[in-house]
């Protein structure tokens, strides 16, 4: 089952760690003529990094695709997601990390300890996503079928962010406890449906607040 993490020291110096990798493979990618940002997931920005019992630690960050040079983003998302993972091997070669794995929904590098303190084992996750014209976004899915030639690559919308940041204000003063406690529950229902790769930490989010915004919404009746 999910908790909450509370060691912050671990958090500050892992986190750190992680997120400067990511903002290189974000700064490699341009020799690849793709354009990108970095945004982390929902959980570390608000305190709400999340760990089942005793196992390792993934940080999550969504790799924003705003253009290709010679890629079509909506119609070859396996070309992308190639080039994205020989960037990535290049900057974790840089750092001394391990090359990743290439998983359903996301990127994944090998895990890391801190030299000093906790030693939990923490690793990243890097889901590749998109927006459209209408608000709408998308990540990339890789569905493995067992062969390589057969395996399918696709955009897969993800639930609405619309108005995200002005529900985030309204609930964060008042009833972000109520957030929390969504969003832990909706991990770990979905963690005991063994359906992680189709419900990331970044769709619990969203559903958590969106959740308690309508929750809210109704009781104050408005």
């Amino acid at each position: 089952m999910y908790d909450y993490v509370k060691d912050k020291v671990f958090l500050k110096e892992s986190y750190s760690i992680c997120a400067d990798i990511v903002n290189q493979l974000v700064q490699n990618l341009k020799s690849y003529g793709i354009q990108s940002r970095m945004s982390v997931v929902g959980s570390k920005k608000r305190g709400l990094v999340t760990q089942n019992e005793k196992e390792p630690i993934d940080y999550d960050f969504n790799l924003w695709i705003e253009s290709a040079e010679n890629i079509n983003i909506v119609n070859n998302p396996r070309e992308l997601k190639q080039a994205i993972i020989a960037a990535f091997n290049e900057v974790l070669e840089w750092n001394d990390w391990k090359t990743c794995d290439d998983s359903t929904s996301a990127i994944t590098t090998k895990q890391r300890i801190l030299k000093k303190g906790n030693k939990t084992p923490f690793s990243i996750d890097v889901c590749i996503v998109r927006k459209d014209g209408w608000e709408n976004w998308y990540r990339l899915v890789h569905k493995k079928v067992g062969n390589l030639y057969c395996d399918q690559y696709y955009w897969q919308q993800g639930p609405t962010t619309r108005d995200l940041n002005k529900k985030e204000e309204c609930l964060k003063a008042n009833y972000w406890i109520r957030v929390r406690d969504v969003y832990l529950k909706k991990k770990n229902l979905y963690l005991s449906r063994q359906d992680m790769d189709n419900h990331p930490s970044y769709n619990c989010y969203i559903e958590a607040v969106n959740e308690v915004y309508t929750q809210v919404r109704r009781e104050n009746g408005y």
